[in-house]
């Protein structure tokens, strides 16, 4: 079966979520374990309004990340199979909403990865805008500062990461939306495609006549459309895929 949406393909884009860094020890959010599902308040520590309102939501949201498991976490066999792809030398665009930068570090070139939710990596100042490395911050939260703020500006600090209610980048949407419509097939892993505008590329792709297919444990919205739906873990699914997709197979 995958042969035939896999035939004649020389383009493809990735959408990935947060299914696709699981087999790293990264709890989702809306999965029977996932972090949203065990604590539903902690919603709020990641809503922008809140965030930026309550300095006790702020405390809250840096108490999550200090041991994130994403800080440990290594890249698995789905972000390998992808950084296979692109060597084998098929055109791969990965458009992710995970911010744990596991994708580079498997070994996809940083240039093909966009980060469509920021990257837990930086912190950035809501006042003057200044970027720095996340270490520096954790650091200070672990010595005891709950709500660290700007040592230029003092204005308060947050990961560079896209909390509810705040607009993503519209260069980057922009540039996801050209990358979905001049795909030749999109495949979207591990993502619940609950989140817009992101889970309207889905919708950018096949109207522009390319065939997406979803690999997602649970239904999606978008499923419908798609030429194929894979409901096997994604850890074995998309190593197969791109076996598929790779030339001379």
């Amino acid at each position: 079966m995958i042969k035939s949406w896999t035939d004649g393909v020389e383009r493809v884009a990735v959408l990935t979520g947060a299914g696709v860094s699981t087999d790293s020890g990264i709890p989702d959010y809306r999965g029977p374990e996932g972090v949203w599902t065990r604590d539903p308040e902690l919603v709020k520590a990641f809503t922008y309004e809140s965030f930026m309102a309550d300095s006790t939501v702020r405390a809250a949201f840096w108490r999550t990340y200090l041991d994130h498991a994403a800080w440990r976490a290594e890249p698995n066999a789905a972000h390998r199979a992808l950084a296979d792809l692109e060597r084998s030398g098929v055109a791969v665009r990965i458009l992710t909403q995970n911010v744990d930068g596991l994708h580079q570090r498997a070994g996809s070139s940083a240039r093909k990865v966009l980060e469509l939710h920021g990257s837990m990596h930086e912190v950035v100042c809501t006042g003057c805008r200044r970027r720095t490395p996340s270490e520096q911050t954790m650091a200070r939260v672990r010595t005891g500062d709950a709500d660290p703020r700007c040592a230029d500006c003092g204005a308060i600090l947050k990961l560079a990461v896209v909390l509810f209610g705040e607009h993503l980048d519209p260069s980057v949407t922009g540039l996801a939306e050209r990358i979905a419509a001049h795909t030749q097939l999109m495949i979207v892993a591990g993502s619940s495609l609950q989140v817009e505008p992101v889970a309207s590329l889905c919708a950018v792709a096949v109207n522009a006549g390319n065939r997406l297919v979803i690999v997602n444990r649970d239904p999606t919205p978008y499923d419908e459309i798609a030429v194929e739906v894979i409901r096997e873990p994604i850890g074995t699914a998309l190593p197969r895929i791109c076996a598929a997709l790779s030339p001379g197979q």
